[in-house]
């Protein structure tokens, strides 16, 4: 998960690097003491905000379900919680028949 952020981090310098001769990657350049932080500081606000949209859409949780159904131990997991579930929600209905 972390990587990701580094990946993103390294692009965004590759980026710049490649703006450099630009206007633009000039003035980030010549005032890299101001413009360090702001960048930082929009990229923090970048990855909450992807970080958000992945939680909200559910990205994560469908990723993780479909790399977990192809790893036999974690589909064996799966599949004893799935019981699991089912048995618990088996024990709450016979206790509110009681």
């Amino acid at each position: 998960m972390y990587i990701g952020y580094i990946q993103f981090l390294m692009i965004g310098f590759v980026l710049l690097e490649a703006y450099k001769d630009s206007y633009l990657g000039q003035l980030i350049f010549d005032n890299i003491l101001i413009s360090a932080p702001i960048l930082f500081l929009i990229f923090i606000g970048f990855a909450l905000i992807l970080g958000r949209l992945d939680t909200v859409m559910g990205l994560r949780e469908e990723e993780l379900r479909n790399s977990s159904s192809s790893n036999p131990v974690m589909r064996e997991i799966l599949t004893n919680m799935e019981e699991m579930k089912i048995e618990l929600k088996k024990l709450k209905s016979e206790r509110d028949d009681k």
